[in-house]
């Protein structure tokens, strides 16, 4: 059965949830710097809980012992929690766009001076409007799709936690 893998073997679980991560990443960077579209303030916040994400769960995946791999699923199901909320944020504003586009200029601003932004500038560079939906998939936005990924992390986190703590 599906959930016995979780008992089994959730540290290749959370190296997985890791390795999707990066390969989002990577379909991010596609989307830049191949088929030419610029990614809003949003899109850079989300990138950062994405690599967030990843970062949780590579190094839970490497933790022993089941106390860490429970506190690192917990931290994981709040850093995708993050990035679900941005995500659903982006979501509404393409929705129903407001009058006059903000989408966080502030906040945003206060993540170009983290330093990290200077270590990685491919990837966290910037400046296209939350509200404009310059690709789809099925019918569904990047930020819909983010979403729905961050949702899907956020559950496997608490299904880890819910099923280590079961194994006590």
């Amino acid at each position: 059965m599906f959930l016995t893998y979780f008992d089994a073997v959730p540290r290749r679980v959370l190296a997985l949830v890791s390795l999707v991560c990066v390969a989002m990443l990577a379909f991010g960077l596609y989307l830049q710097h191949v088929v030419g579209l610029e990614p809003c303030p949003m899109c850079i916040v989300q990138r950062y809980a994405l690599l967030l994400v990843a970062i949780v769960a590579g190094m839970t995946a490497m933790a022993k012992s089941r106390g860490l791999l429970v506190t690192g699923s917990g931290v994981l199901v709040l850093v995708a929690g993050f990035g679900a909320f941005v995500a659903a944020r982006q979501s509404f504003l393409q929705w129903y766009p407001p009058e006059i586009a903000s989408c966080g200029r502030d906040f945003y601003g206060m993540i170009e001076t983290f330093p990290l932004k200077r270590a990685i500038p491919l990837i966290f560079k910037g400046s296209g409007d939350c509200t404009k939906i310059d690709w789809t998939f099925l019918g569904g936005s990047i930020a819909n799709w983010s979403f729905l990924c961050f949702v899907a992390i956020g559950l496997v986190g608490l299904l880890l936690i819910a099923r280590l703590a079961r194994q006590r």
